[in-house]
């Protein structure tokens, strides 16, 4: 990992964020996967690492209907001033983990700094996790979430027409075909999908796969065991609705956002994806955040991930995504100045 991130700010999250997670979940025992996403953590390397924004943010938990049970949904909106009027735009979050891990300690504080910096209201759904619940069970507990919430939307003062999907690794592998279980199905309108680092081809042939395969917060051999795990049988890696990549039509799908590390083993399959999006006339756009690694977006303090929440937040304020970029820190620091340019 020296080799090619020597970023030192980046070392030190890194260093701080073993001291939080799972050594190897390859060898870990289910009760130690159990007890992982239950787990509260060191509250102050919590806090110096993710630097969850609380002040001015309201969380409501609600109950979702699923097949064979239930599900819980974190419901996250920012105070708003008086004089402020008008909906929300609406970003249902799937959380990462390979399907397996989900601790919504986490997941909590990303989606109330998501919140906070874009204004947008976010709903984090908590889906089944496997290997007890494998594909597609977490993937269908994840579209009964998506029409759960444009059912409601109107009960949050959430804009219908401004619903978007987002996730990250495994949660932008859900989106993504949340996105194309909605087409399919003829379900409701999705205004945009947010990828972030996102598993679309379970078949972990790309030349990033090797290049990066000692990736501090994603290996080879976890995204593999992540894999194997989800999948009921070898041949599940093939179907769309597992790989998407693998899809035959990318058509008619939302306009799609997807923000990729450099150092990231799934840089390839992110920028296919948009690629083959792309090629059927489905708007998409790749950007790649330099010198960052996988799940970057976690850690509020990188430059990184304060870039990526401005292209978020031009995204879902109604920008094209062919016209989204990634802004260096300079052009940032101006936009931080005037704000109402990013999101109008």
């Amino acid at each position: 990992m020296d080799e090619y991130v020597s970023d030192h700010q980046m070392k030190r999250i890194l260093k701080m964020r073993g001291r939080l997670s799972l050594k190897d979940v390859t060898t870990a025992s289910e009760s130690d996967i159990l007890s992982y996403n239950r787990s509260e953590f060191k509250q102050s390397v919590f806090r110096k690492l993710y630097s969850p924004v609380t002040k001015n943010i309201i969380r409501r938990t609600f109950i979702i209907p699923v097949t064979d049970g239930a599900i819980t949904g974190y419901l996250f909106e920012k105070l708003k001033n008086k004089s402020v009027s008008g909906q929300n735009s609406l970003i249902i979050l799937f959380h990462y983990g390979g399907w397996i891990l989900g601790n919504m300690r986490k997941c909590d504080a990303v989606c109330s700094n998501i919140c906070n910096a874009t204004g947008a209201t976010v709903l984090a759904v908590d889906y089944r996790l496997s290997p007890q619940f494998k594909f597609p069970v977490p993937l269908e507990d994840c579209y009964s979430a998506f029409l759960w919430a444009a059912q409601g939307a109107r009960y949050w003062k959430v804009d219908p027409d401004k619903i978007y999907l987002m996730g990250n690794c495994a949660g932008g592998n859900l989106a993504a075909c949340v996105s194309r279980l909605a087409r399919d199905r003829k379900g409701p309108k999705i205004a945009g999908q947010i990828l972030l680092s996102p598993i679309t081809d379970g078949r972990m042939r790309t030349e990033s796969q090797e290049k990066f395969k000692d990736c501090p917060t994603l290996t080879e051999k976890s995204l593999k065991y992540f894999i194997q795990n989800y999948s009921r049988e070898p041949k599940d890696i093939l179907d769309p609705l597992f790989s998407p990549l693998l899809a035959k039509d990318h058509s008619r799908l939302p306009e799609t956002l997807i923000i990729c590390g450099e150092y990231d083993p799934l840089l390839d399959e992110s920028m296919l994806y948009a690629q083959a999006l792309s090629s059927a006339d489905t708007p998409a756009k790749c950007l790649v955040a330099k010198g960052a690694f996988h799940s970057f977006m976690d850690f509020p303090s990188l430059e990184a991930t304060k870039d990526t929440m401005y292209a978020v937040t031009a995204f879902i304020g109604g920008r094209a995504v062919s016209g989204v970029e990634l802004l260096s820190k300079e052009e940032r620091k101006k936009l931080e100045r005037r704000p109402r340019l990013v999101v109008e």
